[in-house]
């Protein structure tokens, strides 16, 4: 099935409240389950409020099981997986919005593949809009994660999640 980039008429959300890590990789496994090819994830919070977990259980509820590391110096990492390529994005060292262009990285937001992206507000307007919208907060205790639809697919991974 193909990720669509119009717009929902209606923008959904979900907000739930983690414990721990394992609350936050448990969230990423079941949020894989919705995830299609052609779809943009973005990842927002404050350093470690648990971005990457989230993407190691994103990438663990697709099958994956070798490490996950954080692309922070890197700027990105793919995973080759079964059925499409992941490619996870970290932009908090970003210095021009147009640096993952110039980079030549606007070739991997495709149909065939699943970007998700760790500080795309570093990448000012140059990114695609996200289909997924993710906020994760630190309150007190935990992490508060927001998942916010931004299109048909993210409406229906949302709807996944929610079951």
């Amino acid at each position: 099935m193909q990720a669509s980039h119009d717009p929902c008429s209606v923008v959904s959300s979900l907000t739930r409240h983690l414990d721990n890590d394992a609350d936050t990789l448990a969230l990423g496994r079941s949020l894989a389950a919705g995830l299609e090819p052609g779809m943009v994830v973005y990842l927002q919070g404050e350093l470690g409020a648990g971005k990457t977990s989230l993407a190691r259980g994103i990438l663990r509820g697709l099958g994956y099981l070798g490490k996950v590391k954080s692309p922070t110096y890197t700027l990105v990492e793919l995973y080759d997986l079964s059925r499409l390529y992941l490619y996870h994005f970290d932009f908090y060292r970003l210095e021009d919005p147009h640096g993952w262009i110039d980079a030549g990285f606007r070739e991997y937001f495709n149909e065939q593949a699943l970007c998700l992206v760790e500080w795309p507000e570093k990448a000012g307007d140059t990114l695609p809009e996200p289909d997924i919208d993710v906020r994760i907060e630190i309150p007190a205790h935990g992490r508060t994660v927001q998942v916010v639809a931004r299109s048909a697919a993210g409406q229906r991974c949302l709807s996944a999640l929610e079951i």
